[in-house]
């Protein structure tokens, strides 16, 4: 489809569970005027942006100031933008656990789980920045070898490649300790790397319905059943994962605080989860986001 389609098409899948989510969460907004573009309006420049590349708030709105104003033709004050843009992360939460919801992923009985480094800054910039130290710690990124000042996305994804969850989690720490939150009222079986490799805690939530299986340790021979269909399952996660660095910028965020991070990694995930449904509704493999749009 064409970038005009693939805008109007996350135009009224914005409208319709916006509508649903709002009758259940009305939007509260501090006193003064109401604004000028539509929460939906907002919504859908927030998503197509990310799937177009545009990493800021300025890039986004720039962009369609200049190639969409005929779409948009509100869309006049940046600030006012930003802010609304900001202040609708909870309403973006919903729309994305709505879609999930809607598409029976989040039941699904196999998922997979995994942890992706969030950067935010190098570890020379590490004093300057204006995160709190509770909030962000020091991590090693393995592949580029080389230390972070950052967070961990934890996501869990279904089979499809849909991201069912998504906890921000501190860098510092293993894996290990991080599974219940990944687990999130979930019951079925759950597939991970070697970082979730902890015999204690498999027993634990077997008890609970949840199955955890992990590749075993070298002198350990199929430890807890794992086999060569794990492991091409196991890739699901590795491809959105890849993507969510790629085509919507993981590691290229650039902020000075958690709230405005939490409100990003949402709005790419929501962006990355219209593609899935997109995908799905045009009998398209799940995961083949770039080729979603020509032009």
């Amino acid at each position: 489809m064409s970038r005009d389609h693939f805008i109007i098409w996350i135009y009224c899948l914005v409208c319709t569970h916006y509508e649903s989510v709002t009758q259940v969460q009305p939007v509260r907004r501090a006193g003064g005027f109401a604004p000028k573009l539509t929460d939906a309006e907002v919504i859908t420049m927030e998503i197509c942006g990310e799937y177009f590349q545009l990493q800021t708030d300025k890039a986004i709105f720039d962009y369609f100031q200049y190639h969409y104003q005929h779409f948009f033709p509100r869309l006049t004050n940046r600030t006012l933008f930003v802010r609304q843009a900001a202040n609708l992360w909870q309403i973006k939460s919903l729309i994305h656990q709505r879609v999930v919801e809607s598409c029976g992923q989040h039941t699904a009985d196999w998922q997979v789980i995994d942890t992706l480094p969030v950067p935010v800054c190098k570890t020379s910039r590490a004093k300057r920045s204006g995160f709190r130290q509770v909030e962000v710690d020091y991590g090693y990124c393995a592949a580029k070898r080389e230390y972070y000042y950052e967070f961990k996305l934890g996501i869990r994804v279904s089979p499809l490649g849909m991201i069912v969850h998504y906890p921000l989690l501190p860098a510092r720490p293993h894996d290990i300790p991080f599974l219940e939150e990944l687990v999130c009222e979930f019951q079925g079986n759950l597939v991970g790397d070697k970082g979730f490799l902890d015999e204690w805690r498999r027993q634990q939530f077997l008890l609970q319905g949840v199955s955890v299986f992990t590749p075993p340790r070298r002198n350990i021979k199929n430890g807890n059943g794992w086999n060569d269909t794990f492991a091409q399952f196991r890739k699901r996660v590795e491809t959105v994962g890849s993507q969510l660095t790629q085509q919507f910028g993981r590691q290229r965020l650039k902020l000075r605080s958690g709230w405005h991070l939490r409100h990003r990694i949402i709005r790419k995930v929501l962006s990355h989860t219209f593609c899935v449904f997109l995908n799905l509704q045009l009998h398209r493999p799940p995961l083949e986001i770039i080729g979603l749009i020509y032009g």
